[in-house]
């Protein structure tokens, strides 16, 4: 780097994506496996970094220099690992995204912003059945895992050590401030996918597809009273010590597509799904900011229904409530031969 200025915005940039419990000199001197004071020098500007020094860095925090030496270039720095049959692993799936939460909730500001097209998948893990069923429909159609080849849904496989992670999950997510923008099509999502694996007589017994629906039923209403009450709190009504606000949107005309973009205090992250599964994340200060206002842009355009709008909350709520009642009925005529 030619301009200590530009060195000081570099390492300013890691320490505001840093949880606020880690020292920045700390992390640096032991990554270049310098002194403290030579750490000091650097992030001073005092002491030019090597390239290797600089690629350490770039590659531990996930950082693309384009912003740094304003270079023009149109690529945009994602990152991310795609879920691949061969290797994928239910538990590292979920403590993937335990440390994600864990990661945003190391800041002293925090907050959420959800473009949903499915219904946020942590409110399913609420529900030990309806967490069971999305792991089975991750396995057996997205990665097509041969184990699953001709299985039968069965809610008794989900594992304690899977129950825990998902109950931590939610628990993470409950500390975070979260503006959710929704449509009433979200709920068709696990209505469509319990239908297909119905079809497909992957079901043992009707009372398996009943209770499905009826754990489908309880997770809208418990999102309603959510949305009700403005924060978030658990099925059994424990909320953090300091209550998380959640905000609800609907916008009748657009559909989203479950990315999640943060903000941790200075800094804006967007997380994009893709392929259902998996996510790939940037800090791109020109993607972030164009994804922002886009979202902001949705949000004014969009009724929100949380805290106040009763009468359009319950209007909402009973739609959905009325797609998952019919096919709860219709589920009793279910022959698995």
């Amino acid at each position: 780097m030619e301009q200590p200025d530009v060195q000081q915005l570099f390492f300013q940039h890691i320490k505001n994506n840093l949880p606020r419990h880690l020292s920045l000199v700390d992390e640096v001197a032991e990554l270049l496996n310098i002194s403290t004071d030579s750490a000091y020098r650097r992030i001073r500007g005092e002491k030019m970094m090597s390239f290797d020094e600089i690629r350490t860095l770039c590659k531990q925090f996930n950082i693309s220099l384009d912003q740094f030496f304003f270079l023009t270039s149109q690529s945009l720095i994602f990152t991310g690992k795609n879920a691949d049959s061969s290797d994928f692993s239910l538990e590292m799936h979920l403590r993937s995204i335990l440390a994600e939460l864990v990661y945003i909730n190391s800041f002293e500001r925090k907050e959420m912003i959800v473009s949903n097209k499915d219904v946020t998948i942590f409110h399913y893990f609420n529900y030990n059945e309806l967490a069971a069923f999305k792991f089975f429909f991750w396995m057996k159609t997205l990665l097509q895992v041969p184990l699953f080849g001709r299985k039968l849904f069965d809610v008794d496989e989900m594992t304690q050590s899977l129950q825990n992670l998902g109950h931590q999950i939610i628990e993470e997510y409950n500390k975070i401030n979260s503006q959710e923008i929704w449509n009433v099509e979200n709920i068709h999502t696990i209505i469509y996918q319990i239908e297909y694996y119905k079809e497909t007589k992957m079901f043992a017994s009707p009372q398996d597809i009943i209770n499905l629906y009826e754990c489908v039923e309880k997770m809208v209403n418990h999102i309603e009273k959510q949305a009700e009450l403005g924060y978030k709190f658990d099925v059994n009504g424990k909320y953090p010590p300091e209550k998380a606000s959640y905000k609800m949107f609907v916008n009748e005309f657009v559909l989203g597509d479950n990315s999640f973009f943060a903000v941790l205090n200075d800094t804006k992250i967007v997380h994009i799904n893709h392929s259902v599964l998996n996510f790939i994340t940037t800090k791109d200060t020109r993607f972030v900011e164009y994804t922002y206002q886009h979202l902001q842009n949705i949000i004014r355009k969009s009724t929100l229904i949380s805290d106040v709008g009763e009468k359009d909350r319950k209007r909402f709520f009973d739609r959905m409530r009325e797609k998952i009642q019919l096919r709860k009925k219709a589920a009793a005529n279910y022959n698995p031969k």
